[in-house]
Order: structure tokens, then sequence, then C-alpha cells
């Protein structure tokens, strides 16, 4: 149990990270308050402000699902979930696209991983990514300059090199056989999932 926090507390805060590791977000107050069997929202909602005043969350008031953890799920445990082929428009760590969980540590990798990718084709061959390699994912926003990210355009998520010119992104293959996928961010929506920390090769 983490240090200071009561049998309760570390029981929402186990189900908040299993949510987010299984779902790839947060859970709602009133789905707390429905697993836990709370008559209300503001129940939830105490036990949350409790859990960020002892610093495992983060509270963002203006959207339902606002919850972040400050050690991300996956990141301290000896586990990673790996992540097969992303069905079309869900979120990566959605229960269907988690083929299994593997035994290692994200703390192994720098920056930390959070889950592994397994990779389809071979656009990224050049930077020693291979079809059926398992990329380890740090999860964030944000990306720079030339590098290797997990890539959501449209309903389809891709592995790409990042190169961004103002409001327009290049996301560039490894294999001179494939063509730059060309973004204007004014007419396009393109979210990084995260970045590429390291490959796996599975024999």
């Amino acid at each position: 149990m983490s240090a200071s926090l009561t049998p309760r507390q570390q029981q929402i805060l186990d189900w908040i990270a299993e949510r987010v590791r299984r779902q790839g977000a947060p859970p709602t107050r009133q789905e707390i308050s429905a697993a836990f069997g709370f008559r209300s929202p503001n129940a939830a909602e105490s036990h949350l402000r409790a859990l960020a005043k002892k610093g495992v969350i983060e509270l963002d008031s203006g959207r339902a699902r606002g919850i972040r953890l400050s050690e991300p799920a996956g990141v301290s445990g000896d586990y990673l979930p790996l992540v097969g082929r992303v069905a079309a428009g869900s979120p990566i760590l959605a229960a269907e696209n988690v083929e299994e969980e593997l035994g290692m540590n994200g703390q192994s990798f720098s920056p930390p991983a959070h889950y592994l990718l397994r990779v389809r084709g071979d656009s990224m061959i050049d930077a020693g990514i291979l079809d059926g390699d398992l990329l380890a994912v740090h999860r964030t926003p944000e990306a720079r300059q030339g590098q290797i990210v997990v890539a959501r355009l449209g309903e389809e998520v891709t592995v790409k090199r990042f190169h961004r010119r103002g409001r327009k992104v290049q996301l560039r293959a490894a294999n001179p056989a494939y063509t730059a996928i060309e973004v204007d961010l004014d007419q396009q929506e393109l979210v990084i999932e995260g970045l590429g920390v390291g490959v796996l090769r599975r024999w």
C-alpha cells in the first residue's frame, strides 16, 4: 500500500490505475461511485480530492474524466500491456487491443515506457524497426523534430518520424519505398499517442 493512503483510498487508486491501463482513459466520478457503491458522485469526489492532496493523482475540475495518475499506469509495475492491432477509433489501451501483458518494468526505458505496440509492416526498417517487432512507447501528446512517434490520424494509428513546420506536419517513413504522410493541422486532426523509446524483437 502506498504510504499514508487508507485501505479504501488504495483500493480506489488501484481501480483507477487498472481502468486507465485497460481502457486508455480514467473513469468519471459516476463510474467510481457505481464501482464502489457510493450514494452519489460527491463521495467519489471527496476520495479523489484526498488522493490529490496526497499527491498520487492530479485533478482537472473542468473535465468529466479529468483524473491523471502522478505515476502513470504501467510504469511502476512489473508488466507492460502489449497492444496488437488497434481497432479503428478506439483508445490505444482499450481491452480489445491488449493481446497480453509481458513481465517487464517500464522504468527499463528512458523515458519510461507505458506499453508495447506490435509493429505492422516495413515502413520503419531503416530505423531498425521490423515487422512484428515490439515498440516500447512512452505516452505523451508532444513530440520534437525527428522523433519516432505513435500517431493517430483519423481512425488509423501509425508509427513514423515526426517533422513539423508551422501548421504542416510530415509523418516520414524510414523506408524509401514509402512517401511521407502530409498533414495540414488546419484541415485534419493529428494526435500524438506517444514516443518510441525502445524496440524488442521476439524470435
